[in-house]
């Protein structure tokens, strides 16, 4: 299963990457309520529409904060240029077993890869 970021979502609502509505189609795209909501901050081609299709893929396991604060030692997330919603991806995937991250933000795929959760072109 594959955990899209946010950016990844906007480039596809933009251009329709075909790569990622295939892994929609066989139900390999997951989503984070984080993403939805940075997505639903944004300019939605329909809005309801969009909104309750995002709300219809699998979810995955949302870290609490102190399990976050917990993994952001463990892992020495910390001074490593990424954000809380970052951190949160990161968390879910580590929680959701088969879980992979994809993103194009270099450092959120630095961490993903030194983790073992990077989605190698899905």
């Amino acid at each position: 299963m594959i955990l899209a970021d946010t950016a990844i979502w906007i480039d596809y609502f933009r251009s329709r990457n075909p790569q990622m509505r295939v892994l929609m189609e066989s139900a390999q795209i997951a989503i984070h309520p984080y993403v939805v909501a940075e997505l639903a901050l944004g300019s939605l081609h329909d809005r309801p529409g969009t909104l309750a299709a995002l709300d219809k893929l699998r979810g995955v396991v949302v870290a609490s904060l102190g399990e976050l604060r917990r993994m952001m030692e463990a892992h020495s997330l910390y001074s490593k240029g990424i954000g809380l919603t970052d951190a949160h991806l990161i968390a879910s995937c580590l929680l959701t077993p088969g879980m992979r991250l994809w993103t194009r933000d270099k450092a959120l795929q630095n961490v993903s890869r030194t983790l073992g959760i990077h989605a190698n072109r899905p």
